[in-house]
């Protein structure tokens, strides 16, 4: 791959512009990087700018405020010339995405990193048909990507993914590097396993869907801000550590694994699940939840110096 990101990484192409990629996008945008979007979906472009508006005011809060151009094209060629790194976005659809990375493989220059953003999908089915399969890398971030610093990055090219990790390191991302593909990766993985035991409280009727919520946002989900399960554990293990946690707690730990329940999501658990996140809602608007969401992942980043401005996040 390139060397010298800094003079190589001007033009961005973004394809698919949902809430991930317009999120994208805007980070993007606030580093001083030019973007070039593409969706084909009606009124793409209306309500990428809109996102892009908000999200560069959260960021210009958070201390970055590059000012790159951007653009829309409704051809999808036409936003890939020149580009030096794509961010594709599509929808989760593995057909989908292996025809839509092939074309994008054929249209822009060889050594040009292109990135895929899926959330569970393998890279090794979505590349197969792409002539540089190598250049190809997943780069599945969590949502909204211009706040949250994770990007976990699966590649087959030692070098296209040093580029990448170098290349989103630049925008104070934090990138995480699988050794081999796993469906999920790894945090939606931890998230799945946690909301299936999430899910099976609520199928045994163990408590209230918000107060299961306030169990995880008041209790472990604040020390996660901070460190990992693993950390946290070691953590636990008071002066022994980690290694005194295993050896005297273990035994609990696994009682409680083989405690853990498998619910299935059958009409009755979703119709609970649907009126607890209801009342829990309380009447607020997706818009009005995300907005509450967004202004305390400010207040979170700026107080553990995560912000989006460059350097090691």
């Amino acid at each position: 791959m390139t060397d010298g990101i800094e003079d190589t990484r001007r033009r961005i192409a973004v394809v698919g512009c949902g809430t991930v990629g317009a999120s994208w996008a805007a980070l993007f945008l606030a580093h001083g990087l030019d973007v070039a979007a593409t969706d084909p979906a009606p009124g793409a472009e209306e309500r990428l700018r809109r996102f892009v508006d908000r999200a560069l005011e959260q960021l210009r809060a958070l201390g970055c405020r590059g000012e790159g151009r951007l653009s829309f094209h409704t051809a999808m060629a036409d936003a890939l010339i020149g580009a030096t790194f794509v961010q594709e976005n599509a929808p989760e659809n593995e057909g989908l995405k292996r025809r839509l990375l092939a074309e994008i493989d054929g249209l822009v220059q060889p050594e040009v990193v292109i990135a895929s953003s899926t959330s569970a999908l393998v890279r090794s089915a979505i590349v197969a048909d792409c002539t540089h399969a190598g250049r190809h890398i997943v780069a599945h971030p969590f949502n909204p990507p211009h706040l949250l610093p994770l990007v976990e990055i699966v590649g087959g090219d030692a070098a296209a993914v040093a580029s990448a990790v170098a290349f989103y390191k630049s925008l104070g991302r934090r990138p995480v590097v699988l050794s081999r593909e796993m469906p999920g990766h790894i945090a939606n993985r931890l998230s799945s396993a946690l909301y299936r035991e999430a899910v099976h409280l609520v199928e045994q009727g163990v408590a209230s869907v918000a107060d299961i919520d306030a169990a995880i946002s008041h209790g472990p989900g604040l020390r996660w801000a901070l460190m990992g399960p693993h950390m946290t554990y070691h953590l636990g293990g008071g002066e022994g550590g980690i290694a005194h946690y295993l050896e005297h707690l273990g035994p609990s730990q696994e009682r409680r694994w083989a405690a853990l329940g498998n619910p299935s999501l059958g009409p009755e658990v979703r119709e609970r699940i649907v009126a607890g996140v209801a009342e829990e809602a309380a009447g607020r608007s997706i818009a009005e939840l995300e907005a509450e969401r967004d202004a305390a992942l400010m207040g979170l980043l700026r107080l553990l110096g995560r912000g989006p401005a460059g350097g090691a996040a």
